[in-house]
């Protein structure tokens, strides 16, 4: 089986970031980067097994089916395969509603 590529695209990365500091700001720096690291391989496993995640049901909902996401909970990475690429466009925290942030990036990536 061949092994996709996997790209975290310009508006992930300052999801990491985000995270990286929340975590750091309300526990410690250590957790903040093993999340960070979890986060990081779970992305990186993807280019093996990149159907395996579901349709973010906050999509599924107004029928977009291009996008797909899995969990290091509460954390979420919602990405797309296109072709032997598979582009991770969100890396969030899974407790924020994120029905606003869904339609205002990723529909953003579909219309294109």
């Amino acid at each position: 089986m061949k092994r996709h590529r996997v790209r975290i695209i310009e508006d992930a990365e300052p999801d990491i970031v985000d995270l990286y500091e929340t975590i750091a700001r309300h526990d410690t720096a250590d957790s903040a980067l093993y999340v960070v690291d979890q986060l990081e391989s779970l992305c990186s496993s993807l280019g093996d097994l990149p159907l395996r995640g579901h349709i973010p049901p906050e999509l599924e909902r107004i029928g977009v089916t291009d996008y797909r996401e899995v969990h290091f909970k509460p954390y979420r990475v919602v990405y797309q395969v296109l072709g032997s690429e598979v582009l991770v466009h969100c890396v969030l925290d899974g407790r924020r509603d994120l029905q606003a942030l869904f339609e205002r990036r990723l529909l953003r990536w579909s219309e294109t």
